[in-house]
């Protein structure tokens, strides 16, 4: 389950979680713990990156790149984007760009493969 979804039902209550918006909302919305917001951004900052990774993930099967090589790549880029969502969620320092940049090299190399 989505962090942000967690502590969106732990602020609100469970009841009124369920029942999809307290009152007054979005006017009054009860405030959010900022490691949820960071997990807000986090996630899209990944729906933002999906269609380049999908887009060369599918380019690579239609054009029969080395699979290993592929699935190596897509590896990387899972393991990357799972430290950046662990790192932005933290707010760890200095971490964030390099694991980010980490996941779009392995989309570039994904890309490249298909050459």
């Amino acid at each position: 389950m989505d962090p942000y979804i967690l502590a969106r039902a732990a602020v609100w209550g469970i009841p009124t979680f369920l029942n999809n918006y307290p009152e007054g909302y979005p006017q009054q919305a009860p405030q959010q713990p900022l490691w949820a917001e960071r997990a807000q951004r986090a996630h899209l900052n990944m729906v933002e990156t999906m269609p380049a990774f999908i887009a060369v993930v599918f380019a690579a099967i239609g054009l029969q790149a080395n699979i290993a090589e592929v699935a190596m790549w897509i590896s990387v880029f899972f393991w990357a984007r799972l430290g950046h969502a662990a790192v932005y969620i933290l707010g760890i320092p200095y971490l964030r760009t390099p694991v980010y940049l980490l996941s779009w090299f392995a989309i570039l190399a994904i890309a490249a493969s298909c050459l």
